[in-house]
């Protein structure tokens, strides 16, 4: 975090793209705290295809995934030079393979830097060392299964690691296989030890799920039907299960779509939803059950293929990686009805996700 000159502080994001479609690679940006614009202070490509990054607790040190079919991780610093001015990540180390193709997710967790691959259908853990750097693949799971999709789901397709409220468990979601597999990472030597898998409905194609504020609930986002599944989250069993299902698009859309990201709000009383094709942002609300999530409107997400959704940390703005029409666009939320309304966009050419320092 900088200062600024009037006492407040200024805040980071960093983008992610595709190399491979024309990307830049990461892009770091000062992210200012009243309009929510970004402003480029560095950039790198010396990473293929970073498609999907996440920081570490202490902001120093970015990770990213690089999305090809010999898939690999790596290290980035991104503390601020001594001498001011602007700075671009820095590789910190060599990018470590992830033996698995398409690495598309990866968060932090028990020590270890966790990657979701969804070419090869598995799970792969990689050590954090002290200094930041990570070390050789540690534990690998790798998914079994396939789904009614002919296309899409003719094996395991894992998409998105998450760690459960605690930190106790893991959760993938796996597109290929329609279920969420549930497992528990060892600290120490990284192995993955599997718990149990949750079935989804056969066709949904699961992407990404958010948990509820509450850590009681959690909500899949599903890709290949556009719809969200309800799910109960019990925490000391370490068990998911699926209660009710709603749409994210409304009735009569014609045009091909799919879901790729969900958000829900800092007061566990919104959720968004990004889709792409029908190329918007779905507005759900959910009541004190938080099982009956209720579409309330969709709006334009601001250019063409919306990858990823964030919500900044404030939790004031949205922020939509808009992949084909090369750009990140952000939107201010009523915080009364949480339907956001654009406030700005940023070029980012093949932009796949956005995260806050």
């Amino acid at each position: 975090m900088g200062d600024r000159s009037d006492g407040r502080s200024e805040g980071r994001a960093y983008i992610g793209s595709f190399t491979s479609a024309g990307g830049r690679g990461i892009i770091a940006t000062a992210v200012d705290a009243d309009t929510g614009s970004l402003t480029e202070i560095g950039a790198t490509d010396e990473l293929a295809d970073p498609s999907y990054l996440v920081l570490s607790e202490d902001g120093s040190v970015l990770y990213a995934v690089s999305e090809g079919e010999e898939g690999a991780a790596a290290a980035f610093d991104v503390v601020p030079r001594a001498s001011g001015g602007a700075s671009a990540p820095r590789l910190k180390g060599r990018p470590v393979p992830v033996c698995g193709s398409g690495p598309t997710h990866l968060t932090l967790t028990a020590g270890h830097l966790v990657t979701a691959n969804y070419g090869s259908g598995s799970v792969t853990t990689l050590p954090v060392r002290a200094d930041g750097t990570l070390g050789a693949a540690a534990g690998i799971r790798r998914h079994e299964g396939g789904g009614p999709h002919p296309d899409r789901q003719e094996g395991p397709h894992a998409h998105q690691v998450v760690p459960a409220p605690g930190g106790e468990w893991l959760l993938a979601v796996d597109l290929g296989t329609d279920s969420v597999l549930i497992s528990s990472v060892d600290p120490d030597s990284g192995d993955i030890t599997p718990h149990g898998e949750t079935a989804l409905r056969p066709g949904t194609g699961p992407r990404h799920l958010a948990f509820h504020p509450a850590g009681t609930h959690a909500y899949v986002l599903n890709e290949l039907e556009a719809t969200l599944t309800v799910c109960r989250w019990d925490g000391e069993k370490g068990t998911l299960e699926p209660v009710g299902e709603a749409p994210v698009l409304p009735d009569g859309v014609e045009v091909a779509s799919y879901a790729s990201e969900i958000v829900v709000s800092r007061d566990g009383r919104h959720l968004w939803a990004a889709v792409r094709g029908h190329d918007s942002i779905a507005v759900l609300t959910l009541d004190e059950t938080r099982e009956r999530p209720v579409l309330v409107t969709t709006v334009d997400c601001g250019g063409r293929w919306p990858r990823d959704l964030t919500l900044d940390p404030a939790g004031r703005r949205l922020y939509a990686s808009n992949e084909h029409s090369g750009d990140v666009t952000w939107f201010d939320i009523d915080p009364a009805t949480g339907v956001p309304s654009r406030a700005g966009s940023f070029e980012a050419p093949a932009a796949s996700c956005v995260i806050f320092g």
